[in-house]
């Protein structure tokens, strides 16, 4: 298990990993990649980013 110091270093790199993963789906969305699944891969997109945007919020508000 992970030391809960080492904790708050491993959220930031997840969060920041995600996020570079979302601007990855929306560029391929953008470009026109797989559309047939173009509205489901936005709606997952903008998913992600609302979960992201929460998950950043919390976790700013516990290290203040």
């Amino acid at each position: 298990m992970n030391n809960p110091s080492e904790q708050p270093l491993e959220t930031r790199v997840l969060i920041a990993q995600l996020e570079t993963d979302r601007a990855w789906l929306l560029e391929q969305i953008d470009r026109g990649r797989w559309p047939e699944l173009r509205l489901d891969l936005a709606a997952l997109e903008r998913e992600l980013g609302q979960l992201l945007l929460r998950a950043s919020e919390q976790f700013s508000d516990k290290s203040q």
